[in-house]
């Protein structure tokens, strides 16, 4: 007897519907499962690094609230990026088939866009860079600032830049092909998923983008002053 081959699609959620996806296996965890293990770790990070970045014995002197909540950002960042994307990085060849928490908690994601269930090169390239990359500086830019280290401006400027410059790519991709990887529209899936999750990587890095801009000209200023006053 001859064994039988190996099916390579399998019917799933992700759009466009023809889509070939070999050897899906769909969730068996709910949707809420995955949503709440996200934020509830990014909540535990925002608490914590929003109280260290408080004490005194940490920065000398307590931050102002602007500033804890740009850590609490990088602390999330780390998180996020060296942690569910790093897994993406590392095994998006095996995610559709695969059950582990993190596989799941990517294909539910790929419901608002299934480039991430069918190995798309700009995805999985930009997904590991910001996975080793802004994974790790993120949580040196946390490091940086609770020690007052005078390049902490330097990193922020540099992984603020690094996240809007990835997140442009990704939603510009994207609209060259149509949005044709999510159903247009969807109030989960496109709306909260793709839009809205994604559009903080713009809005929040070209915040603090512009503080660091501020920071280091105003620290250029000030050495040039003293240079003048010199001469």
């Amino acid at each position: 007897m001859g064994l039988e081959a190996e099916p390579l699609t399998a019917p799933h959620p992700y759009w466009p519907r023809d889509l070939k996806i070999r050897r899906y296996v769909p969730n068996d965890r709910p949707t809420w499962h995955s949503l709440s293990f996200l934020f509830s770790v990014s909540a535990a990070l925002l608490a914590l690094t929003w109280l260290a970045a408080g004490w005194r014995g940490w920065t000398g002197a307590p931050m102002g609230p602007g500033r804890r909540l740009a850590l609490c950002w990088f602390a999330i960042c780390g998180f996020i990026h060296g942690v569910i994307e790093g897994w993406f990085s590392l095994y998006h060849m095996d995610i559709p088939g695969d059950q582990s928490f993190l596989s799941q908690l990517w294909k539910e994601y790929a419901k608002g866009d299934s480039r991430y269930v069918i190995e798309d090169n700009f995805t999985v390239c930009m997904e590991t860079i910001t996975a080793w990359a802004w994974g790790p500086l993120s949580l040196w830019t946390v490091l940086a600032f609770l020690q007052r280290q005078p390049h902490r401006y330097v990193l922020q400027l540099v992984v603020s830049l690094g996240q809007l410059y990835g997140d442009v790519l990704y939603f510009y991709t994207e609209y060259r092909e149509g949005f044709a990887h999510s159903e247009m529209w969807h109030p989960l899936y496109f709306w909260f998923y793709f839009v809205f999750m994604n559009a903080l990587w713009i809005i929040i890095p070209s915040i603090l983008l512009l503080d660091a801009w501020g920071h280091l000209s105003a620290a250029q200023r000030a050495l040039d002053s003293v240079k003048a006053k010199k001469h």
